[in-house]
């Protein structure tokens, strides 16, 4: 898995006594979109976290474009949209992406372009504190894109939006991945799946499946991705009260 643009191997995170990750691994290979899916409280963002390299680990290895995970090295490469706005709320739209771009060296046509890329053109010189919660979000996705980096982490990017300006965010991942970056995109809508070209499904920090959703619908015989998740969800229960009757 040399050629793996991020390698997660046995990897387990602990608050306290409750196990947050438990024994994760998967490889996903560059220039691809994957989109990592499970309810609220399943380990997505401690995961995108540990690929980062701001999260304590307990144990296990997290390697981005062949060096250990939060390697200063890494700090121009991996991009990293929270779920919480990272921009400055005193200045405008565009004067957030002109800053972003003028530390990048990227210019300001990179930041008007990043601007229409998330659907702002026409409040560009809005104050971000004046904005909504969803508009905000789409301040440090353009902000994220001006980098231009080989990895790219998002968690939840696309909450709050228009189905219409969601599918345009969308094709926008699948462009950066065609040019070759590798971006990891978490969700809860599972809508968004069919979107992904593979798909890690996450539920109580256990990884239930790593596949494509064509592989995920053949292997569960679900007619759409919901009720394949859903299966895998029963069938790990059934598994658990397997194991306790042998117990």
């Amino acid at each position: 898995m040399t050629d793996s643009a991020i390698e997660v191997l046995s990897l387990s995170v602990s608050r306290g006594k409750q196990e947050v990750l438990r024994d994760i691994s998967f490889a996903l290979p560059p220039g691809s979109v994957t989109g990592l899916l499970g309810p609220s409280g399943s380990g997505k963002t401690t995961l995108l976290r540990a690929i980062v390299g701001v999260q304590r680990i307990r144990s296990g290895t997290v390697t981005v474009l062949g060096r250990p995970a939060g390697t200063a090295e890494l700090r121009r490469q991996v991009g990293y949209v929270t779920q919480q706005p990272s921009v400055y709320g005193d200045l405008t739209i565009r004067q957030n992406a002109r800053y972003f771009a003028k530390i990048q060296g990227t210019g300001a046509a990179s930041a008007e372009a990043a601007i229409r890329d998330v659907g702002l053109a026409d409040i560009a010189d809005r104050m971000v504190d004046a904005l909504s919660g969803g508009q905000r979000a789409r301040v440090s996705l353009a902000c994220a894109l001006l980098a231009h980096p080989a990895v790219l982490v998002l968690d939840e990017p696309t909450v709050g939006l228009d189905p219409v300006l969601r599918r345009d965010i969308w094709t926008r991942f699948h462009t950066l991945a065609d040019a070759g970056t590798t971006l990891l995109v978490s969700s809860h809508v599972m809508d968004e799946a069919d979107r992904c070209e593979r798909l890690l499904l996450l539920r109580d920090g256990r990884l239930l499946a790593d596949e494509t959703p064509d592989d995920l619908r053949a292997a569960t015989g679900a007619p759409n991705l919901e009720d394949a998740f859903l299966r895998l969800i029963l069938q790990q229960a059934g598994d658990s009260d397997d194991r306790k009757v042998l117990a």
